[in-house]
C-alpha cells in the first residue's frame, strides 16, 4: 500500500473570521485567526489502503483496471500501483510454470522462448490510458484554481470598490454580501496565493464593516445567526470523537472549518468561547488521527519482524538428507504451515511489504523446485522399472502356450525371481501388470498340471483326502473347545502338506474347505489374521521338514514382500499429502487412498509376524 500522500493546503487550513469592525474596527485580530487546525484539502489520497476485491489472475488485474479506465475517474493510486504489483506477480508466475512444463517435457531450460503474452501489451495501454487520464484531471484541477485565483481576485476588487464608497455603504449592503455569498462559493486557489488572496479579502472586507452604518439591532441579529451557526458545527465536531474511523472523522472535521470559516463573526464576548469550544473539539479528532498512524506504524514494523523471523525459518529449511516420500511431505508440512502464518500477519511499510514478500517467496520456491527435481528423478526409476516388468511380461507371455515343461518352468521361475528383485512401479499401472504376469504364468502351470497324466490318479487321491479333512472340520462344528482349535490347526496343517486336486475341483473344493474354516474359526473367537497366521505355521512345520534351506528360501520370499508392501504404504502416504481435500472429489480420493494404506499396514504386521515364525522354526532346525 502506498503511503498517504500530504496534499497542497488551501484556505480551509487557515482559520480566519472577518473583522467584526462593526463593534470594534481597531481589532482585526481574533482568536480564530491565531490558531489553524492542519487539515488537508483533498484527503482521498489519505485513506486507508482501498478494499481491493480479490484477484487470482493476471485477467481479473486486467479486468479491473479497464473498469478504472472506462470510469474516467485517474483511479486511486494505491490500487493502481498494487494492480501493477499483482499483474507482474501472476505475469512470472505463468513464465515459471510455463518453463517448468517445458523442461518437464524434455526441453532445456535454456532453450526455452516464452510466448507472447498479448494480455501485458493491453494491460501497458490501460494503465498509460489512466495515467494520462490522471494527468490531464490534474491539469484540469490546475486551471481551475488558476480560475478560482481571478474570480476571487474580481470579487476582492468589487469588494474593494465598495468599501472605498462610504456614501453608498447602507445601498451596497446586500450587495456586499452577495459578494460574500460569491466568495464562499469559489473552489480553492493555488497553495502559493492561499496567505495572500485571503488576506486580502479579509483587509476589505474589514474596512467595509468600518465604514458600514448599520442600526445595532440589525448587527446583533447577525451575531446571533452567526453564533448559532458556529454552536451546530461545534456540536457536529464534539460528536465525530465517537466516530470509530479516524479517517472519515478527520475529513468531516476538514468540511466543518471549511464552513466555520466562511460563516461572519459573533459577539466580541463570545468570540474567544466558541472558538475554544470548537478548537478543543477540533485537538481531539486531530489526537486521534495521529494516534491512529503511529499506532498503524509500530503495528507495521511488528508485522515486518514476524515476517522476517518466516523468511529465516523457510530459508533454515535444509533439503540434505531427505530421501523418502515421508521425508519430504514432513518438509512440506513444515513450509505450508510457515506460509498459513504468514497470511495471518497483516501488511509490513510500503516500502518493505514486496521486499520481504519476495525474499519469503524466493525461499519458498528453491524448496518446492528441489522437491520437484527429487520427484521427477523418482518418477524416471518407477518408469525404468515399469519397463523392466513390462519385458519380462512379454517374456512370461510369450511361454505360456509351450509344451516344453521342464525348461519352460526354469524360465518362468527364473522370469518371476527377477519379478521380485525390481522395484516399484506406478501404481495406477502395477496390478494390471502383475495380473498379467500371473495370469501368464499361471496358464502354463495348469496346462502343464492338466498334461501330466501321471499326477492324475495322485491328484484324485487328494482331492479324497482333502475331503476327508472338510468331514472331520464338519464333525467339530458342535465342539468350541480349546482341544477343538487344536484339532483345526493340525487339520489345517495336514490340508496344506496334501498336493495338488485335479483343477476342474480346485475351486470348489477349496471353497467348501474355506466356508468350514471361517466358521469355526468364528465359533472360536478367532481373527482373521490369526487363522491367515496358524494356516501359515501349519504350512511352516512341512517345509521345516525339507529342511534349512527351504527355510531360508521362505524366509526370504516373504522379507522381499515385506520391502515391497512397505514401499507401496509409503506411495499411498506421499499421495495422500499431495491430494488436496478442498473438495468432494478430493476427499474421496484421499479417503479410499487411506483405507488401501491401512490394510497394507495390516498385510505387514502379518508380514512380520509369519518372519518371526519362519525364524523360529530356524533357530530350532539350528
Amino acid at each position: 500500500m502506498d503511503s498517504i500522500e500530504k496534499t497542497q493546503v488551501n484556505e480551509a487550513e487557515v482559520e480566519v473570521v472577518p473583522a467584526e469592525a462593526v463593534a470594534n474596527p481597531e481589532n482585526t485580530e481574533t482568536p480564530e485567526a491565531t490558531e489553524a487546525l492542519e487539515v488537508t484539502e483533498n484527503p482521498v489520497e489519505e485513506a486507508l489502503e482501498p478494499q481491493i476485491p480479490l484477484m487470482k489472475t493476471k485477467e481479473e488485474v486486467l479486468a479491473r483496471a479497464q473498469e478504472i479506465a472506462e470510469q474516467g475517474d485517474g483511479g486511486n493510486k494505491q490500487e493502481l500501483d498494487l494492480l501493477k504489483q499483482l499483474y507482474y506477480k501472476y505475469h512470472r508466475a505463468n513464465l515459471q510454470a510455463a518453463q517448468e512444463a517445458f523442461v518437464e517435457a524434455g526441453g532445456e531450460a535454456e532453450a526455452y522462448v516464452p510466448e507472447i503474452d498479448p494480455t501485458e501489451e493491453q494491460f501497458k495501454q490501460v494503465m498509460q490510458q489512466i495515467r494520462q487520464r490522471r494527468a490531464e484531471l490534474q491539469a484540469e484541477l490546475e486551471r481551475q484554481r488558476a480560475e478560482n485565483l481571478e474570480r476571487k481576485q474580481a470579487v476582492i476588487e468589487k469588494i474593494k470598490l465598495l468599501a472605498t464608497t462610504p456614501e453608498e455603504a447602507g445601498k451596497s449592503y446586500d450587495a456586499f454580501k452577495h459578494l460574500q455569498e460569491e466568495w464562499r462559493e469559489i473552489g480553492p486557489v493555488p497553495a502559493e496565493h492561499v496567505s495572500e488572496i485571503w488576506k486580502n479579502y479579509q483587509l476589505y472586507v474589514e474596512q467595509f464593516y468600518d465604514m458600514l452604518k448599520l442600526n445595532i439591532e440589525f448587527r446583533e441579529y447577525d451575531f446571533r445567526k452567526n453564533l448559532e451557526a458556529k454552536t451546530l458545527l461545534c456540536e457536529q465536531a464534539e460528536r465525530l470523537a465517537e466516530e470509530t474511523d479516524v479517517v472519515k472523522a478527520i475529513n468531516q472535521l476538514q468540511s466543518l472549518h471549511q464552513e466555520w470559516k466562511e460563516i461572519g463573526p459573533v459577539a466580541k464576548e463570545l468570540r474567544e468561547e466558541i472558538w475554544n469550544r470548537f478548537r478543543e473539539a477540533s485537538t481531539i479528532i486531530r489526537k486521534r488521527h495521529q494516534e491512529f498512524f503511529e499506532a498503524r506504524k509500530a503495528q507495521e514494523e511488528e508485522n515486518l519482524a514476524k515476517k522476517t523471523e518466516l523468511c529465516e525459518k523457510v530459508e533454515a529449511i535444509s533439503t540434505e538428507g531427505l530421501r523418502t516420500f515421508a521425508d519430504w511431505d514432513a518438509k512440506t508440512k513444515e513450509i505450508i504451515d510457515l506460509q498459513g502464518v504468514w497470511k495471518t500477519i497483516g501488511y509490513a511499510s510500503p516500502k518493505t511489504n514486496t521486499q520481504i514478500f519476495e525474499r519469503f517467496r524466493a525461499a519458498c520456491d528453491k524448496f518446492f523446485t528441489q522437491k520437484t527435481e527429487y520427484f521427477r528423478t523418482m518418477k524416471e526409476e518407477l518408469n525404468q522399472n515399469l519397463q523392466k516388468k513390462k519385458a519380462l511380461v512379454e517374456q512370461a507371455e510369450a511361454l505360456k502356450d509351450s509344451t516344453e515343461w521342464k525348461q519352460t518352468s526354469d524360465a518362468l521361475i527364473e522370469l518371476q525371481r527377477q519379478w521380485k528383485s525390481i522395484g516399484s512401479v506406478p501404481r495406477k499401472v502395477s496390478e494390471d501388470l502383475w495380473k498379467r504376469f500371473v495370469s501368464a504364468c499361471d496358464h502354463f502351470f495348469e496346462a502343464k498340471n492338466a498334461a501330466t497324466a501321471e499326477a492324475r490318479g495322485e491328484q484324485q487321491a487328494n482331492l479324497q483326502k482333502k475331503q476327508d479333512i472338510i468331514e472331520q472340520l464338519k464333525a467339530l462344528a458342535s465342539d468350541a473347545t480349546d482341544a477343538a482349535a487344536q484339532k483345526v490347526r493340525e487339520l489345517q496343517a495336514e490340508w496344506n502338506a496334501i498336493g495338488f486336486v485335479p483343477i476342474r475341483d480346485k475351486d470348489k473344493i477349496y471353497k467348501q474347505y474355506r466356508e468350514i474354516v471361517d466358521e469355526l474359526y468364528k465359533k472360536l473367537n478367532l481373527n482373521h489374521a490369526e487363522r491367515r497366521l496358524n494356516s501359515f505355521k501349519a504350512t511352516l512345520k512341512v517345509s521345516a521338514e525339507s529342511g534349512t534351506n527351504s527355510l531360508a528360501r521362505e524366509r526370504d520370499r516373504l522379507a522381499r514382500a515385506y520391502d515391497i508392501m512397505k514401499s507401496e504404504l509409503q506411495t499411498y502416504e506421499n499421495n495422500i499429502g499431495f491430494l488436496s481435500a478442498s473438495s468432494k472429489k478430493g476427499n474421496s480420493l484421499v479417503q479410499e487412498i487411506q483405507k488401501k494404506a491401512d490394510k497394507l499396514k495390516q498385510e505387514l504386521d502379518l508380514l512380520r509376524e509369519k518372519i518371526k515364525a519362519v525364524e523360529t522354526e530356524m533357530k530350532k532346525e539350528a
